[in-house]
């Protein structure tokens, strides 16, 4: 057994850099990676995805330019789009090894597993460490469905092993996977079919926000399946066979399975190290990411947070500091996130409804996307900005903004919020005409009025 300072389980966004840093303060480091060093954005989460969407709104730019007196006619070369996908997954894989290459810290290629408190083996090794901190994210849920392990699905993790693009492709599930990834391959041409068990496509976010990426899905092609389910799978001559639980069949060349994640805690042996999990399987920590072991931390979506890199990011910050002594607790920081569909969407803070609950009085207001002049500019008047305040204190509660540019858009409103602004403070900021964000302090306006 090997004595270190520090054992990192998990190569994802929070637990390189902790790694990194903790490895050149002197402390003798210990990371394991089961998977491709880089974690699950870097190989089949944000930057695959994000870099495959951009080649599906490329082509989608070009289609609708006849719209602004431009006719052309897109022309997709699906290998050269999943060889530029693939290549940049490998970059940043490889960065990542990179920044692990450091004489205080040892990489472990192996799945880690507790053997007591604060002991982790793998790989044949051994070590013992002052601090263990769990960084494993999450991996597909497969839901279970008939037949579905003898027919060759895709999940998020294997998208990016398609060689040839699909002339039909069926999925399930209307969550932001589903949607982001359905848009794109439906853009470069593929029939989309999305089965979707509740009654609208991202049911977690507000109604308005389903109606319009529904209608954007629509226009793209997809055909949408509501109150819908798969009972039954089979493969047939090289097509998969879906049979839904009213009967209905449908066939398609590739299927893809988009039904959730679920936290990879199974081959740690949690009990092992006193390490306790919620009802979900999530890891249990307080709000200074310890878990229920003494020196045992985890951090991101493993520990049921919002499965977002940004938020493993902030863990990383957040548990620096304290290890550092420092007052930092997790969801210390509004939470903000972003989903790339066409148009995009962006949110921040809480909804009315979530205010209500939270028993707070909120008020709020909606400018629609076609009376924000950059959008009659450009052509993309599809969406909304809503914005949410507190009526007691005309505070900042939230926001959701969807039309381009939403992602950057939305960090407006992060900043507003996370300095306890008002709507007053942002209807006073002059912002750039025309640019997109020329319309919040208008939005701001209407508070105005009773």
């Amino acid at each position: 057994m090997q004595e270190v300072d520090l054992i990192v389980i998990g190569s994802g966004q929070g637990g390189v850099p902790l790694a990194v840093d903790q490895a050149e303060q002197g402390k003798q480091v210990v990371i394991f990676e089961k998977g491709s060093w880089g974690g699950s954005c870097i190989n089949y989460g944000c930057t695959p995805s994000k870099a495959f969407l951009a080649s599906a709104h490329a082509a989608q730019q070009v289609s609708a330019a006849g719209q602004l007196g431009v006719k052309a006619d897109p022309q997709v070369q699906f290998s050269e789009i999943m060889d530029r996908v693939r290549g940049i997954i490998e970059s940043w894989s490889e960065g990542v090894e990179g920044r692990l290459a450091h004489e205080n810290l040892t990489r472990v290629e192996a799945a880690a597993a507790f053997q007591e408190s604060r002991v982790v083996s793998g790989g044949g090794e051994t070590y013992r460490a002052e601090k263990v901190v769990i960084n494993t994210g999450k991996s597909p849920f497969i839901p279970p469905v008939e037949g579905l392990e003898d027919v060759p699905y895709l999940t998020y993790e294997t998208f990016w092993d398609l060689a040839e693009q699909p002339e039909t492709m069926l999925i399930l599930g209307g969550g932001y996977t589903g949607v982001e990834l359905g848009q794109a391959v439906a853009r470069l041409g593929t029939e989309v079919h999305i089965f979707e068990r509740n009654g609208r496509l991202v049911h977690r976010e507000e109604e308005a926000v389903s109606e319009v990426l529904a209608e954007a899905l629509r226009e793209d092609g997809a055909v949408l399946h509501f109150h819908t389910s798969a009972a039954r799978v089979e493969q047939r001559g090289g097509a998969v066979r879906l049979e839904t639980g009213d009967g209905e069949v449908f066939r398609g060349d590739a299927l893809l399975v988009a039904t959730g994640r679920k936290p990879n805690t199974r081959a740690l042996k949690v009990d092992a190290g006193g390490v306790k999990l919620d009802d979900r399987g999530h890891i249990k920590v307080d709000g200074r990411l310890q878990t229920t072991a003494e020196g045992v931390y985890a951090i991101g979506d493993v520990t049921g947070q919002p499965a977002f890199t940004h938020v493993s990011w902030e863990d990383y910050r957040r548990l620096s500091s304290i290890f550092e002594g420092g007052s930092r607790t997790k969801g210390d920081r509004v939470l903000a996130y972003a989903f790339f569909t066409d148009p995009q969407v962006g949110r921040v803070g809480l909804t009315a409804e979530q205010a209500g609950q939270a028993g707070l009085s909120p008020r709020t207001e909606t400018l629609p996307l076609d009376q924000v002049a950059r959008a009659l500019e450009v052509g993309k008047t599809r969406g909304f900005y809503r914005m949410v305040v507190d009526q007691e204190t005309d505070r900042i509660l939230g926001a959701t903004l969807v039309g381009p540019e939403a992602a950057e858009l939305v960090h407006i409103l992060v900043a507003h919020i996370n300095h306890d602004g008002t709507w007053q403070d942002l209807h006073q900021s002059m912002h750039i005409h025309p640019a997109y964000a020329e319309a919040l302090p208008t939005l701001a306006g209407t508070f105005n009025s009773e």
